[in-house]
């Protein structure tokens, strides 16, 4: 199917007015502030917003929608960077660069990063999804339980790539992640496993509290442990946008990972997170020192955050060509649509093509708006770094708490998320990397769900997983970028050996 120009041309025509300009601008503002608080994601934000848009034009309701969903994409990586909290899943991988950063001084520089580089895989996104959905969502059609159960394989090659400077301490988070995963009912047969007769694990460990718990209330305590002892962090708060340096020193990776994020946001299932973790392996596959990732890298805080907003484009490909959601925001999305009288899917491109242009178009003001609230709003973001540790620590444990609350309104939440933040503490004063768990919480159920009914649709034969070229693909890819990150990885090691070595001698 080819683009209508004509069409294309006067859909920004409509889009472009103030009614509409201003719907997605209160859309994004909300969107960000909710996915800046840790415990309200982007799924909760849309979900919360929707009765809002009723009675209101078609448009009007999505475009703000569209607003909300782009501006908490971007708001998770404030706290991320700020206080070591992903306001959302699709922000974890971007605290692994972004919270060093800030911790050495340089919180405006990474939340100019992290805003250029969300504007820029939103775009990219956004202009993959106005040209290549048909094609695009054929190829998601494909996609059976074998070409998940690829997927998951070679989202768990990144592994290597976040076990910090020990591979086996990190193949140790990641078996303990899968270990993790099993609780909760068997998704073959419905069976209870290791629930030990609680309601509240039948559907397993709670992913956002455990989030809040292994990363946040652990650094609570770490904090704690260091009362007395932390310099206050001074934040360098020059520029709303990156340097030009920065961009050209990252301008493939940008590239790179708005077009992972967007390949991964158009499989049915797959998201943000797992988007932005996948971006971020590569990132520092590819990278010159891959040995600073871990210590506050600008490429790896760019690969996180242009992924997972490039995923927010790529997950409505499947919605509006398909009717399929992409991820669990535009499932709520599919019903807002039906609530304003549309069916997303081919009969949507028949018979309302204005409004599927309309609806391009709004996302790609979606990303200028959370460009300019962004920039508007980072001065006042990053000042929460220079609040008095005394007072921030207590803050956010009670903003964690609260947050993990917030979710389901259950108390066993914050039981776990306090048990989890212990947990974390501990891991991280034995040096056990914490991003193993999040990646195998994220990719084990997909991996273990997919593969049994694989195993099921075959009578138990293992050879199914080789039968479909996509998914041989997808596990070549994941041997690939297994080899090459632990070559990647011996080589950081004699490096940074070698660095100490000479500073041992110096000294």
């Amino acid at each position: 199917m080819g683009i209508n120009w004509d069409l294309l041309v006067s859909s920004y025509s409509a889009v472009f007015s103030p009614g509409i300009i201003l719907m997605i601008c209160i859309g994004t503002a909300a969107g960000i502030t909710m996915g800046a608080l840790p415990g309200l994601t982007a799924t909760m934000g849309v979900a919360l917003l929707v009765p809002l848009t009723f009675g209101r034009a078609p448009l009007e309701s999505i475009s703000m929608l569209i607003g909300i969903y782009c501006g908490a994409m971007y708001g998770g990586s404030i706290s991320a960077i700020l206080i070591r909290t992903p306001g959302t899943p699709a922000a974890a991988a971007t605290l692994l660069e972004g919270y060093p950063m800030a911790q050495r001084g340089e919180a405006g520089r990474a939340m100019s990063m992290a805003l250029f580089a969300s504007f820029f895989g939103g775009v990219v996104g956004a202009l993959i999804m106005t040209f290549a959905s048909p094609l695009i969502s054929g190829v998601a059609l494909e996609f059976g339980p074998v070409e998940y159960f690829g997927l998951a394989v070679f989202g768990l090659s990144v592994i290597v790539s976040i076990s910090g400077r020990s591979l086996i301490k990190g193949a140790m988070s990641a078996f303990f992640g899968l270990m993790i995963a099993t609780i909760g009912f068997d998704p073959i047969s419905g069976f209870p496993r290791f629930t030990f007769g609680m309601i509240e694990m039948m559907e397993g460990p709670p992913f956002i509290p455990t989030l809040i718990g292994l990363f946040a209330v652990s650094e609570v305590f770490n904090e704690v442990q260091k009362t007395g002892k932390i310099e206050r962090v001074k934040a360098n708060i020059d520029r709303y946008l990156p340097s030009w340096a920065d961009i050209k020193k990252t301008f493939k990776t940008l590239t790179r990972s708005s077009v992972i994020g967007t390949g991964i946001g158009a499989i049915p299932g797959a998201g943000g997170d797992i988007a932005a973790f996948v971006a971020y392996g590569e990132a520092k596959r590819n990278a010159k020192h891959p040995e600073r990732f871990g210590t506050g890298e600008i490429e790896g805080l760019a690969a996180s955050e242009s992924a997972n907003n490039a995923c927010s484009g790529g997950a409505m490909i499947p919605l509006l060509s398909l009717g399929v959601p992409g991820d669990a925001v535009t499932a709520v999305l599919l019903g807002a649509f039906v609530v304003q009288g549309l069916q997303p899917g081919p009969m949507l491109y028949k018979e309302h093509m204005d409004f599927v242009y309309q609806i391009f178009a709004s996302m790609m003001l979606a990303q200028i708006a959370m460009l300019f609230i962004g920039a508007a709003g980072i001065r006042m973001f990053a000042k929460v770094i220079l609040v008095d540790r005394a007072i921030l620590t207590p803050s956010i444990f009670v903003m964690s708490m609260v947050g993990a609350y917030a979710m389901r309104s259950n108390v066993f939440d914050v039981y776990t998320t306090l048990a989890f933040g212990i947990l974390g503490y501990v891991m991280q004063r034995y040096d056990y990397p914490l991003s193993p768990i999040l990646l195998a919480l994220i990719l084990g159920p997909m991996a273990e769900s997919n593969l049994r009914r694989a195993m099921v649709i075959s009578g138990g034969d293992p050879l199914i997983l080789f039968s479909r070229p996509i998914a041989v693909g997808l596990m070549l890819l994941a041997v690939a970028a297994l080899v090459l990150s632990i070559r990647g990885h011996r080589k950081i090691e004699a490096k940074l050996a070698a660095t100490e070595g000479a500073g041992a001698r110096g000294s």
